[in-house]
């Protein structure tokens, strides 16, 4: 079984829990394993540019600093966390000056050598969408699914490089190989709102609204995610609607398509029954293709 050192990060802790679970379950079904690294804490939630505040630098170095005693890469779930790692790992290389008052500060020194990479990336390229294709046990048959990028994935694009940053696929083409019928919509790379939740509500309903608009209005069913934040945001912005679109993590998708159940899922029965109401196929009985 494969194994990839992995961080979970605070909200699949706390309220993003089915994310992580879904996840987990998903790599076991692939054969390969999400090994949690140790001493892991939080990483920031977001990017710092600053050159003359080296504090907020101090918890993602230290992060990587201890993935690097443990190897050579790092796996994370969450698309904020995977933002603030991955660009940390690179500023490490860019400016030794200023890495060795980091590494001074923190007595744990990074050296910039760990790979950081989101989950799409070890399905996409080590995984392999054609094998997971073969490994379909339910095919979900023609469910029309949008899948939600919004900034941090993709963005900046010269340090992330997930994916192409206008016309991305990785979600989408996981997405198909699970049955799926992906949606395209014109918003699915644009910014949900983020931390704007907490102090301008209205403004996070009026960004993630029009998300959802635009995904439902192209004919899309739910959408897929990879960030608690976006979950969230989307889902608030819906609060009042009497038939809201459900909001799912694109594990839950792909742990249902390889015949997990939703308790292993940890998916609700509104989202199950809206995915097995939208399928062009029953869900029993469907066999692997």
């Amino acid at each position: 079984m494969q194994s990839y050192l992995y961080f979970p990060g605070c909200s699949l802790r706390t309220v993003a829990k089915p994310f992580d679970a879904s996840a987990k379950a998903c790599a076991r079904a692939l054969g390969t394993d999400l090994k949690e690294m140790q001493g892991w804490l939080c990483c920031g939630a977001v990017c710092s540019n600053t050159s003359d505040n080296l504090m907020t630098q101090a918890g993602p170095n230290r992060i990587l600093a201890r993935a690097q005693a443990e190897g050579n890469s790092l796996v994370t779930l969450c698309a904020g966390c995977y933002n603030v790692l991955k660009r940390t790992s690179i500023q490490a290389k860019r400016n030794r000056e200023r890495q060795e008052r980091i590494n001074d500060f923190n007595e744990e020194p990074f050296t910039g050598d760990v790979n950081v990479l989101h989950l799409l990336e070890v399905l996409r390229d080590f995984v392999g969408f054609d094998t997971i294709r073969e490994k379909v046990k339910i095919r979900l048959q023609g469910l029309p699914v949008g899948a939600y990028y919004g900034c941090l994935l993709l963005r900046p694009s010269r340090e992330m490089q997930l994916d192409d940053p206008h016309r991305p696929t990785v979600i989408e083409d996981l997405l198909e190989s699970t049955g799926c019928a992906p949606v395209e919509y014109p918003s699915r790379t644009e910014c949900c709102g983020s931390y704007l939740s907490v102090p301008s509500p209205e403004t996070i309903q009026r960004l993630s609204g029009a998300i959802v608009k635009s995904a439902r209005s192209n004919g899309a069913k739910l959408i897929a995610v990879s960030c608690p934040l976006c979950k969230y945001n989307l889902e608030l912005s819906q609060a009042h609607e009497p038939e809201p679109m459900p909001i799912v993590y694109f594990t839950q998708l792909l742990g249902i398509a390889l015949g997990l159940s939703k308790q292993d899922l940890e998916l609700d029965d509104l989202h199950y029954q809206t995915i097995r109401s939208n399928l062009q196929a029953p869900m029993e009985g469907v066999v692997k293709q």
